[in-house]
């Protein structure tokens, strides 16, 4: 096992100061030296753990002072096939790897007496589930753990845009102990982003729309399942109301279930998380942060950036931009790939084109000489 030192100080290409936030909140770089980082996930002691798709790794990351700053960064697995969903769950991590999820036991532990011994061998994962397709195109993965224990599993299209037949464009639930599987959601072309709303538990998740239809449709989506089993349009009806030029005909949009938002075509939604924290102002409470990866394939780019979605219960009630400047006119400085918030309130940011994680935190801004504060 690979020990790597972190580096949560800035560094010279740190671009910190070409991002964009909202008054009151600044960004810095959280840790560095993490390749490709895409999903996060938080353990019980506050270990950081990121899956990566192209680099075959999962890493992960301890703060050893107790100062809030990372300190080191442990190569967890490697030789992965596209490892970029995990989830901790129990004291385990979760680790998806195309066509199979994998179980890293009393990971923490592990890593608290690899500090201590270097030369301790890496733990040797548990096969949980392999009844996954082994396609890779939309094939890697993004997990997260249900609030009544279950693990949501995403399979994506195996294509840009096909009828695949009922294996593939949807979303799963796996019970780890019968590993019995059920439909969430159908028609979903290829969703790298889910939470759950804080009080109602509904299911929100992101969802990428198909490409080689022009610079502005189809929109990428931002999605509710207010019944499980419903399907999302995927491939016959794009963004709630634009039947595909091939496989929409004589499909009506009115029989599939409309996003909530449309985010943009190309933006690349991917991770996102409900807020629930005390740090952010109220505005912030129970809305969704969104990472926007940004686009591939349109002729001026869009996107690289994270967004904020203001909800009032269920109703969407705005669409914003929070962090931006990982694009600049055309020039990318960086991906965002997946959002996490932190026990403090913060935010992380993963960045799988810069290899590090960034946080976002908030402090009241100080009146000005003179003036009282609201």
């Amino acid at each position: 096992m690979l020990l790597i030192p972190g580096l949560a100080q800035a560094t010279t290409d740190d671009i910190t100061d070409k991002i964009s936030l909202p008054p009151g909140f600044s960004i810095e770089i959280y840790i560095d030296k993490i390749p490709n980082a895409r999903q996060m996930a938080l353990g019980d002691d506050g270990s950081l753990f990121v899956g990566s798709r192209r680099e075959g790794r999962v890493y992960g990351v301890k703060d050893l002072d107790a100062d809030g700053r990372p300190d080191k960064v442990f190569v967890l697995a490697s030789e992965l096939q596209m490892p970029s969903g995990i989830a901790f769950h129990d004291g385990a991590l979760y680790v998806a790897a195309v066509d199979k999820i994998l179980r890293y036991p009393r990971i923490e532990a592990y890593l608290s007496a690899k500090l201590a011994r270097p030369d301790l061998p890496p733990p040797q994962p548990q096969l949980v589930f392999d009844d996954l397709p082994s396609e890779t195109h939309h094939g890697w993965k993004y997990l997260k753990f249900a609030p009544d224990g279950e693990l949501y599993i995403p399979i994506g299209a195996p294509c840009n845009i096909c009828d695949a037949g009922k294996d593939y464009a949807k979303i799963i639930g796996l019970n780890l102990t019968t590993k019995a599987t059920r439909l969430i959601a159908a028609g979903v072309r290829n969703s790298v982003g889910f939470d759950w709303h804080p009080k109602t538990r509904e299911l929100w998740f992101t969802d990428n729309g198909r490409d080689m239809l022009g610079d502005d449709v189809p929109s990428d989506e931002l999605n509710r399942v207010g019944r499980e089993g419903a399907h999302f349009g995927y491939p016959y009806i794009h963004q709630g109301d634009l039947p595909d030029p091939k496989f929409g005909r004589g499909k009506r949009p009115q029989d599939y279930q409309a996003p909530e938002v449309k985010l943009g075509a190309h933006v690349a939604a991917l991770g996102m998380t409900f807020y629930r924290g005390q740090q952010f102002p109220a505005p912030y409470n129970q809305g969704i942060f969104i990472a926007e990866h940004g686009s591939w394939n349109r002729s001026t780019k869009v996107g690289y950036k994270v967004s904020f979605v203001a909800l009032d219960g269920n109703r969407v009630v705005g669409l914003s931009d929070f962090a931006s400047g990982w694009l600049q006119g055309e020039t990318v400085l960086g991906r965002p790939a997946d959002v996490l918030q932190l026990p403090d309130g913060s935010l992380l940011v993963a960045d799988d084109a810069k290899g590090r994680v960034y946080r976002i935190s908030y402090r009241t801004p100080s009146a000005a000489p003179g003036t009282e504060p609201d």
